[in-house]
């Protein structure tokens, strides 16, 4: 049985995030040695009846004090500006990406693609492609992790995260929920499987899946009677929803805020919470109507009606 020291650099991200690591480790270790080696030397030079001079000097020594102030904040100074650029690449993700819906729930992780394929405690992923994770919780708070992948974000009741990768290998790969979540939290796990595009391909049409995503959100925004407010024909003087996706909305308290996939899930639930400018606060709650896959499905739709 072979037992790896450490997980597989399975994405873009995972050689960086590991020469990082390395790079610490090496400094600290040899930090730790050089001062290790100093006390022991010490230890035994000027042990009880060693014949060494114990005279204090009083002349001082700049070149030592200089030394270890400098050298150790030009080092922490690189580490900064090294650990930042890696940082910031989880926040530059490419234009063109491959979409996936998680919701964690106790105790397992739900994923939802946008051709309406689900699965559980399984993400299928496709070799060589930007993937972006859009991640809600539905009870508590959970966090996706893929080891692999050097990969890990928080996932949040009411809220919406994100997080991308590429993967670079094909094979399966642990998913853990890293956040202790209730009493069977070691339980929550599952595998991201990364197959050749063509592979994945298939794999996605083999769904039986009849609606993809925006299309279930679609029945569903006339199931519940959103096209009777927010249409070009309607009576009801409500905000029209074509292209609002990633637009600025003017607040009715003259604020504006971007419509993300936390707004628009407000909007829902919450619909007073931020009300449009020059409309009047008539939406009702549809707090106890709407389950976060259905959630899911009306942002996937009002997503869609944004693309040119």
């Amino acid at each position: 049985m072979r037992i790896a020291l450490f997980p597989a650099e399975a994405s873009t991200f995972a050689p960086h995030s590991d020469a990082l690591f390395y790079a610490l480790l090496i400094i600290t270790g040899t930090i730790a040695a050089v001062v290790a080696i100093i006390i022991v030397t010490f230890a035994i030079k000027y042990r009880a009846g060693s014949k060494v001079n114990r005279e204090f000097s009083r002349r001082p020594r700049i070149d030592i004090e200089v030394t270890w102030i400098v050298l150790p904040l030009l080092i922490l100074i690189a580490v900064f500006f090294w650990s930042s650029d890696v940082f910031s690449t989880l926040y530059k993700p490419p234009q063109q990406m491959v979409s996936i819906y998680v919701i964690g729930k106790q105790w397992m992780w739900k994923i939802e693609h946008q051709n309406g394929t689900r699965e559980i405690n399984q993400l299928h992923v496709p070799l060589g492609m930007p993937i972006q994770l859009i991640l809600t919780s539905q009870d508590v708070i959970h966090s996706f992790y893929v080891p692999a992948f050097r990969i890990k974000q928080d996932v949040l009741p009411g809220r919406y995260t994100n997080l991308w990768f590429t993967a670079t290998q094909i094979g399966n790969f642990s998913l853990f929920c890293a956040e202790f979540c209730g009493t069977d939290h070691a339980q929550m796990g599952g595998n991201v499987i990364v197959l050749a595009p063509a592979e994945y391909g298939k794999w996605l049409n083999q769904s039986g899946a009849d609606l993809n995503l925006s299309q279930r959100g679609f029945e569903l925004f006339k199931q519940h009677g959103c096209n009777e407010c927010h249409d070009r024909q309607s009576t009801v003087r409500a905000p029209l929803l074509n292209n609002i996706y990633g637009s600025e909305v003017k607040l009715d308290n003259g604020e504006s805020v971007i419509a993300d996939e936390t707004y628009l899930r407000d909007s829902m639930l919450v619909p007073n919470k931020q009300v449009v400018a020059d409309y009047k606060p008539i939406m009702p709650s549809f707090k106890d109507q709407l389950n976060e896959e259905e959630i899911v499905a009306l942002i996937a739709y009002m997503k869609e009606t944004t693309q040119p």
